[in-house]
């Protein structure tokens, strides 16, 4: 049976950190660990990875000098700094090296795969998002990310309704009004309805909201 969970390449040489990252990694992703930056340097352009986890201090070959020599190569893949080394000047360094993104240690494992889901979708070009609770939109790619079960797309009409609403999330919308917007001139004010069905099942009941008697608004599911 394939495998379909996103490949992430973690080059970490602590021998409890690493192990554990591992463990808990693999509820999401397909890791391979290792523990020196010469070897994750040779893994790298051997393999191919959605995502790269890369510790600053290793032996072999330090962490900025592993995204250095694969952004040399030209290797895209996005890759997050870990390291104990916090200072504005060390994420500087960190950054203009070629990372994507740094997190400095201690940290909780939400806030890791949170970085991780984000530096995935600006390498995917999903553009900019727009919070709809906990829920994530990004209407350039057409495309929805619940906190529960991972990415949605929407059809182009379905993106256009809930775009509308994002857009403007404190405004009640009749339906003649987002007929208008969203719509075809010889659409009836049901097409509304069977639209807002459909975000709603695609999504959460909540993320559209019908106000009686005057329309729909975004929600706060």
């Amino acid at each position: 049976m394939t495998d379909a969970r996103p490949r992430l390449l973690l080059i970490e040489d602590d021998p409890q950190l690493g192990p554990l990252l591992r463990e808990v990694l693999d509820e999401v992703y397909s890791v391979t660990l290792v523990a020196d930056g010469t070897t994750g340097v040779a893994v790298a352009l051997e393999g191919t990875f959605e995502v790269m986890i890369v510790d600053r201090r290793l032996p072999g070959l330090d962490g900025l000098g592993v995204i250095e020599t694969l952004r040399r190569k030209r290797i895209t893949t996005p890759m997050l700094i870990l390291t104990a080394l916090g200072t504005i000047q060390d994420k500087v360094r960190g950054l203009d090296a070629g990372a994507n993104d740094y997190l400095v240690k201690p940290f909780e494992f939400d806030e890791l795969f949170a970085r991780l889901r984000s530096i995935r979708r600006v390498y995917t070009g999903e553009g900019p998002f727009v919070r709809i609770g906990l829920w994530e939109f990004y209407p350039e790619s057409r495309t929805v990310y619940s906190p529960y079960d991972g990415r949605t797309i929407l059809t182009e009409r379905e993106n256009e309704l809930l775009r509308l609403f994002a857009e403007n999330p404190h405004r009640t919308y009749t339906r003649e009004q987002i007929l208008d917007q969203v719509f075809g001139s010889t659409d009836q004010p049901g097409t509304v309805d069977t639209y807002v069905h459909y975000v709603r099942r695609k999504t959460d009941t909540d993320l559209i909201t019908t106000v009686r008697g005057q329309g729909y608004r975004l929600g706060a599911p």
